[in-house]
């Protein structure tokens, strides 16, 4: 039996993302990822104007009059999500858990999939393969992602992106959009991320919150590793800690972002103390502005 308010929770976000959709980027999404390229359609009879180098010539030999091969756009796609749900998602200072804000994220991205008519599917990892659920088309199967994200019980695990990428690697056979959405704690998996990103495209979302950035000056504070338990007492009200950790933070992401940018994988960066759709609208209009 699935908690009353787990309906409410997947209802609101149904009902906010749908509208973020319509109302924020309905027909970029479409514009932006063109699906697989071009699939065979027909052969018909060689009218004047049609281009000659689409000529079938086994067919024309056989009949004896030109014909030609008829080509149409392969709109539909896969769209897959790789979601990190390790226990250090399990954290959030301002207006909700990381874990939230990704399943969130996810649902803006799988709904207008779901409208555009593409398949969705889903990976959740920690320093193992949770759960995998194949792609298809559907609301009802978009719904069913956003619940496996919600309802997903955080054990005490660390993170394990290598081993995610690698099992992606085995079950996607066909070319998808994959979005690897992670706090990106472990930085070490370039090499499984340019195989990957080689057959499809790869594109990295970044999930932080606004404590992980700078540090507010609160005085004492004991700080717990989500994932291993570690605790620590910081004096937060020392200017010279909060500068240091500041910026060894913006250390990290530039090696991040840096190291992305060196196999040709897009990053978009949410935090749970700020609205996310104008990252998303931002990283449509670069996206096309490239293609």
């Amino acid at each position: 039996m699935i908690p009353k308010e787990l309906i409410n929770k997947i209802r609101e976000i149904q009902i906010y993302t749908s509208r973020a959709v319509d109302a924020s980027f309905a027909g970029q999404y479409e514009s932006v990822f063109k699906g697989r390229g071009m699939q065979f359609d027909e052969v018909r009879e060689y009218t004047p104007g049609d281009d000659i180098r689409t000529i079938d010539w086994n067919v024309t030999a056989r009949t004896g009059r030109p014909y030609i091969k008829r080509f149409v756009e392969e709109r539909e796609m896969t769209v897959m999500f790789a979601v990190d749900l390790s226990a250090s998602g399990d954290f959030g200072t301002v207006n909700k858990m990381k874990n939230e804000l990704a399943a969130e994220f996810c649902a803006v991205l799988a709904f207008a999939a779901a409208k555009n008519n593409d398949k969705v599917g889903l990976l959740i990892f920690t320093d193992r393969i949770e759960l995998y659920i194949p792609p298809k088309k559907g609301t009802r199967h978009v719904l069913r992602l956003i619940r496996e994200l919600l309802y997903f019980k955080m054990p005490r695990r660390k993170t394990d992106i290598p081993q995610a990428l690698d099992y992606l690697a085995r079950v996607m056979r066909k070319k998808a959009t994959l979005f690897l959405v992670s706090d990106f704690i472990e930085t070490d998996f370039k090499k499984p991320l340019s195989l990957l990103n080689k057959r499809h495209d790869v594109i990295a979302v970044s999930v932080r919150d606004r404590a992980e950035i700078a540090l507010p000056g609160a005085g004492l504070i004991e700080f717990a590793d989500a994932e291993t338990g570690e605790i620590i007492l910081v004096d937060t009200s020392s200017r010279g800690f909060r500068n240091q950790y500041s910026n060894t933070s913006a250390e990290r992401f530039d090696e991040l972002r840096d190291m992305l940018r060196s196999v040709s994988v897009d990053c978009i960066s949410i935090s749970t103390d700020k609205p996310y759709i104008q990252d998303l609208v931002r990283f449509f209009h670069m996206r096309r502005r490239r293609y």
